[in-house]
């Protein structure tokens, strides 16, 4: 039985939380193309990698709602961090057949940045 788009970007989040990155590799089409205010990728591979290298970063990743329809779900969600208050993030995810094809996300880029340890 397959999952609905809906539970992929469940699971999709719960891999990214738990830094699974074969879990979260499983649910991106090979050729995933990913824009936020961090970077761009055009593949699963480096999708998996910056996301898990921005998990390292992160206290928790809190999932608030969740829209879809048809083809396309969207996830207003939470980064938190030692060194900010949470940040509110838009994630838009696009399926076919099954697998995440593209992924839009925003987000104030600054809030993260602010007070952000160096080392």
């Amino acid at each position: 039985m397959s999952r609905s788009n809906t539970e992929t970007v469940e699971e999709y989040f719960r891999a990214w939380l738990a830094d699974d990155q074969a879990a979260f590799r499983s649910l991106l089409a090979d050729d995933v193309d990913f824009l936020g205010p961090m970077g761009q990728v055009d593949n699963a591979e480096d999708c998996t990698s910056s996301i898990s290298k921005l998990r390292s970063m992160l206290t928790d990743i809190v999932p608030l709602h969740r829209w879809a329809d048809g083809d396309e779900v969207i996830t207003w969600f939470e980064l938190h961090t030692s060194w900010t208050a949470p940040i509110p993030v838009a994630n838009w995810s696009h399926f076919e057949n099954g697998k995440i094809t593209r992924i839009r996300v925003t987000f104030d880029a600054r809030k993260f940045f602010e007070g952000m340890p160096q080392g």
